[in-house]
């Protein structure tokens, strides 16, 4: 499993959104609202940064601190995930809570949507499931953070993505953590 200082190195335009000291996002509520761990390169990604938006293409949103429950809430009842599951639109995947089901970490602009696949029953196991806007699915035996790395540092390439997806050095904006 890569580290975030491994995802900086691919992408150094991220390390400007880095919270020195760490952002203490309160897990014990979030999983045990959500009802799992969660893998732990997404939570040392989380606890480095706020919500990134990648080369105004990719959303990769980490839990804010104070939201905690309505992170894990949103991911549990995601009604979109719901709905390609009712229209049997998901391939061999299913929503998560069912063993196995979908749990979603990133958009993009475009309506692709990044998950993770919740099993085995390691969160550190749990593959990178990618539903792409023209309902294509395509999976990735890595975390969270390997896969953004490797996106973005071009050893991993998501068939059918458009062309600026990675780029060469594309702009990171980080969001605030402030509640409104």
């Amino acid at each position: 499993m890569l580290t975030v200082e491994e995802l900086e190195a691919a992408l150094p335009a991220m390390t400007r959104w880095r919270v020195p000291g760490g952002r203490n996002v309160d897990w014990a509520a979030l999983e045990a609202t959500l009802g799992t761990a969660l893998p732990s390169d997404f939570r040392s990604l989380a606890e480095a940064y706020p919500i990134l938006v990648v080369g105004d293409f990719l959303s990769v949103f980490v839990p804010r601190p104070g939201a905690e429950v309505s992170w894990a809430s949103d991911a549990r009842d995601d009604e979109i995930l719901q709905d390609w599951y009712e229209m049997e639109d998901m391939e061999d995947y299913v929503p998560f809570p069912q063993p196995g089901g979908l749990i979603s970490w990133a958009t993009s602009n475009c309506g692709d949507v990044f998950y993770w696949k919740t099993s085995p029953a390691d969160p550190d196991a749990w593959p990178v499931v990618v539903r792409k806007d023209n309902g294509d699915w395509n999976e990735f035996p890595v975390g969270v953070v390997e896969f953004l790395a490797g996106v973005y540092g071009h050893t991993i390439d998501v068939p059918g993505m458009p062309g600026s997806f990675s780029g060469d050095s594309p702009q990171v904006l980080g969001l605030s953590d402030r509640i409104d």
